[in-house]
């Protein structure tokens, strides 16, 4: 029913597929760096986008963390072979570093927003939700949560993280990153949703509140909880 176009060469159809992935990784670098941008002006970055998005021809792109086997892969592919021919990328080159950075600097605003509630880092405990590359799948592959924790672990912080997803056998032996059943989850200092699981979604705001100690953070990359979580005065909530 979709139709199929016949493209007049494989090197064109494989340009085709690689572009594709390359225009969906700069259009979410755009909107990180904006999110990045309006952090730093205290202008809320999902309101922002609510508004644009009043407009007909405004994309309905969001800020995250970019992952997975397609859009964080296929850009160097084709960045490698421009290179190869003596051409040098300069825009695709500057969407990958800056989705690449996202992690770090969720990690950075996190110990931020500890820091001003005064939780320090070396006393400080996250629980990270999700570690797979997008929400409701098993792929771990090249899922940016990894070098997040690495770098909350770096802050001194104790991480601990589970996903009802993911393989936690393959996880450990990929990434020395151990998984924790959800029920053995404690409250800690920081909640932070890395991956928006319907399993996540349908515990709601509620189970988010009681898993995060009193002053406390709650990281919610996505803003899935953004609306229960503006009416809670008890918890401090960001979102990119």
């Amino acid at each position: 029913p979709a139709g199929i176009h016949r493209a007049p060469s494989i090197r064109v159809a494989e340009a085709a597929k690689v572009i594709e992935n390359t225009q969906r990784d700069l259009n979410i670098a755009l909107v990180n760096e904006l999110a990045v941008l309006f952090d730093r002006l205290g202008i809320n970055t999902r309101d922002v986008l609510d508004a644009a998005g009043s407009k007909w021809n405004f994309l309905p792109f969001k800020p995250g963390l970019v992952g997975g086997h397609c859009i964080g892969v296929d850009p160097y592919y084709l960045t490698h072979k421009a290179q190869m021919v003596g051409y040098q990328p300069e825009v695709i080159l500057a969407g990958r570093r800056i989705n690449d950075s996202m992690a770090h600097f969720v990690a950075g605003k996190t110990l931020k927003l500890m820091t001003e509630e005064g939780i320090t880092a070396s006393e400080g405990s996250a629980n990270v939700l999700g570690v797979t590359f997008k929400e409701n799948c098993s792929d771990t592959r090249n899922s940016q949560v990894f070098p997040l924790i690495e770098a909350l672990k770096g802050f001194g912080l104790k991480v601990s993280a589970v996903d009802p997803w993911a393989d936690a056998s393959s996880v450990f032996d990929e990434t020395g990153v151990p998984l924790k059943n959800v029920d053995e989850l404690e409250p800690a200092a920081v909640t932070l949703l890395a991956v928006p699981h319907q399993e996540f979604r349908e515990k709601g705001y509620a189970w988010i509140r009681s898993m995060t100690k009193t002053p406390g953070v709650f990281v919610d990359i996505q803003a899935v909880f953004r609306a229960s979580a503006a009416d809670d005065e008890t918890l401090r909530h960001w979102s990119l």
